[in-house]
């Protein structure tokens, strides 16, 4: 049996809401090989320290004696300090959800102090109803000091991205060498605390440390740092998402003075080789996509004997360890999807392993975490689903994969139903044709409240370049699908991809505007496009017309390459107007302006009238020959007589109908609901549409008549899906 004691962290600082998934997933995964491992979110926790009446008077008395000039807005939060010191508490327990009551207090003007986030904001928050309007004026007295803390004590911190210019590029490790070499911050200091106390607490043989992002990277070595110093024999690993992505070929003996290991890729069966060898079970050379110092050089292990643990093998996530109540719900916007990232806690689980499509040009389409592919079975993903609502209490579910594929989906979506699981439920798709208008019926049935997914331009041109697999209409018809479904949709966008020109930036520009303007899309996000080095583009750069300029590997962190476009143009100004026009957006303001006047500088006409006219002819007649099987949403079917015929009373999701049929219509049409109606023991697979016109009163040419009428119609209307 091991004897190891694992302690897994999360440094800061990833959400304020909610914990990031990865150390639950890897102390779920230990649990269930009866290894001692427990988690802690440092982020949660620095961040709360901060934010109360002892961590705000310590940050007040470190900023009055700042031996610098302070910044002007400092000035007037100083002088209003004790009404910081007053506030901060309750404002963080409403946050937490636990003072509900003083909403109306914290909404009134003159009640909490303002700062500079204040400032061109009361216009949206008088616009909110009156709980949300408390939320967002508790959410800018915490960014005031944030902001203050920034800009006197701790330059590193933010609600989120905390010290990620440092990481950001960083393919020497000098720049973070230089950041530990100095005094550790206030901020600092209140995560070391947090640190010691769950060291003292665990008293762990091995600490992993989780970093899925840069913002991650500086207090997971400020971290290790600590840990060296008070306990230089205690074994420290690192992983996560920016060393899959930015470590691999790490070379700097110093990153090892910090840390003893370095994983890659998944982390279930580098961390059970690690326990195996600090248990004497398995030699060092032995290890799994791991990095170690040994003898001043830097050695990658990978046992090739061993494989990775299939999805039904890696456990279930826990959150035991981590007091969910704790989190705080931050309200920067009222834009509906946006508040999926900021509010209330969401249970983290994934459909699927790795991407289907991986083709896209601009993706680590390479890389274990895309590459390897494999579904989670349903029946193991709804026991999941299950435990978790046990242990958590919550009934929210964030599926947090690269693209969940449309059948794991609709098979999810059948179970939820079958079993009456009430859940609420979203995740990253692809903007597939197989998304069908009542396949999204289905998964809004079953909890699904907003998907996000890649648009990424609205061109074709581009899209065929970068290997989406998708085109501009079609991705319009199936957001509008989604959003037909009462389904909310984000749609992730970048300029300035390869080739690219100004006239299609505005074209993708104008054609984003009308689908929110036309609310088929309620949210998006432009980033610019980013060479990175392991994605096709970046390992063959030359045949995308580009001229890498750097950085030099300098044997840490190797992403993101900087690159001359040798065909495309993309200046700054452009970069600016997309962000301009899109905070508009989101607020549901500026869709009447031409997209051109987001602009400081002059540029092209885009086309007009595309949406509306897509939209318009999207009607799809039933295929009686199509593999598509029947579901019913709606109750059971009410049947009275009408006169020599039936009256049909269908009750479904979508509303009450009536429909009048003759005696063996009605017969065939309510025994057929009753078998496309899912139930908890089905006993036979949903109906085809093909088959059932075999069963229909008068056979298949008296089917395919029946289907083009307006009772088949209201049927389907009501909740009759093919999917």
């Amino acid at each position: 049996m091991p004897t190891q004691r694992v302690l897994l962290l999360m440094p800061p600082l990833t959400q304020l809401n909610t914990p990031y998934p990865s150390t639950a997933y890897l102390t779920g995964f230990l649990q269930s090989r009866s290894i001692a491992a427990e988690q802690a979110d440092l982020g949660i926790e620095m961040v709360l320290r901060l934010f109360s009446r002892a961590g705000l008077r310590r940050l007040f008395t470190q900023v009055r004696k700042h031996d610098h000039v302070l910044p002007p807005e400092a000035t007037p939060m100083l002088a209003k300090e004790q009404a910081y010191l007053e506030w901060i508490e309750p404002v963080v327990s409403f946050l937490q959800g636990r003072n509900p009551a003083i909403a109306s207090l914290l909404s009134r003007p003159g009640t909490l102090p303002r700062g500079p986030r204040f400032r061109g904001r009361t216009q949206l928050a008088r616009s909110m109803p009156p709980e949300d309007r408390a939320k967002h004026m508790a959410t800018l007295f915490l960014e005031d000091l944030a902001d203050l803390v920034q800009a006197t004590v701790s330059p590193h911190f933010a609600l989120s991205r905390y010290a990620e210019h440092i990481a950001r590029s960083a393919s020497s490790f000098d720049g973070m060498i230089a950041a530990l070499h100095a005094a550790p911050t206030l901020t600092d200091i209140f995560m070391l605390e947090s640190l010691h106390a769950h060291l003292d607490r665990v008293e762990p043989t091995l600490v992993g440390l989780s970093v899925p992002f840069p913002g991650n990277l500086y207090g997971a070595f400020r971290i290790a740092q600590a840990i060296k110093q008070r306990r230089p024999d205690l074994p420290v690993a690192l992983g996560g998402g920016y060393a899959n992505t930015e470590l691999r070929r790490i070379a700097d003996p110093r990153v090892f003075d910090y840390v003893d290991f370095i994983t890659l890729d998944d982390g279930e069966r580098p961390l059970l080789a690690l326990i195996e060898y600090l248990d004497g079970r398995r030699p060092r050379k032995d290890l799994c996509r791991t990095f170690y110092r040994d003898q001043g050089r830097v050695l990658f292990a990978d046992d090739p004997s061993v494989s990775d643990f299939s999805m039904d093998n890696i456990g279930c996530p826990t959150y035991r360890g981590i007091d969910l109540d704790r989190y705080l719900t931050i309200l920067d916007s009222a834009n509906p999807m946006h508040r999926l990232w900021s509010e209330g806690h969401w249970n983290k689980l994934t459909v699927a392993h790795g991407c289907y499509w991986k083709q896209c040009t601009f993706c680590d389409v390479g890389l274990n975490y895309i590459g390897r592919y494999e579904q989670t079975p349903t029946e193991r993903l709804i026991g999941q689903i299950e435990r978790l609502i046990a242990e958590t209490g919550r009934r929210g579910f964030h599926f947090v994969d690269e693209a969940a594929p449309p059948a794991a989906l609709k098979s999810l979506a059948l179970g939820l139903l079958e079993r009456n699981i009430k859940i609420t439920w979203w995740g990253n798709i692809r903007f597939e044709e197989a998304f069908s208008p009542d396949l999204c019926r289905l998964l809004a049935a079953s909890g699904c409240i907003a998907v996000t997914a890649g648009l990424e331009t609205a061109s074709d041109r581009l899209l065929d370049k970068m290997k989406k697999g998708i085109t501009v209409d079609q991705t319009a018809l199936v957001a509008a699908a989604f959003q037909d479904a009462g389904i909310l949709v984000h749609a992730y966008l970048m300029y300035g991809f390869p080739s690219e020109t100004i006239q299609e930036t505005m074209d993708s520009l104008e054609r984003v505007r009308q689908l929110m303007a036309a609310d088929v899309i309620q949210s998006a996000f432009w980033h610019r496009f980013t060479a990175t080095a392991h994605s096709p583009i970046g390992l063959k750069p030359a045949a995308h017309g580009l001229r890498i300029l750097g950085p030099e590997f300098q044997g840490f962190a190797e992403n993101d390459l900087r690159h001359e476009d040798r065909a495309g143009e993309t200046p700054d100004w452009i970069g600016e107007g997309l962000r301009r026009s899109m905070l508009n957006f989101l607020e549901g303001r500026g869709f009447d302006m031409d997209v051109r006047e987001w602009f400081e500088q002059r540029a092209p006409k885009p086309p007009l009238q595309w949406v509306t006219r897509l939209l318009k002819n999207r009607f799809i007649a039933d295929n009686p020959r199509a593999e598509r099987r029947m579901v019913w949403l709606g109750g059971q079917p009410v049947h009275e007589p009408a006169g020599k015929k039936t009256r049909l009373l269908l009750s479904g999701p979508s509303g009450d109908c009536a429909i009048i049929l003759n005696h063996q219509q009605a017969r065939w049409l309510e025994h057929l609901i009753g078998q496309c109606t899912p139930q908890a023991t089905p006993s036979q697979p949903y109906p085809l549409l093909r088959n059932a016109q075999s069963s229909f009163p008068g056979g298949t040419t008296a089917f395919n008549t029946f289907i083009e009428t307006s009772s088949w119609k209201k049927a389907r209307a009501a909740g009759l899906l093919l999917v």
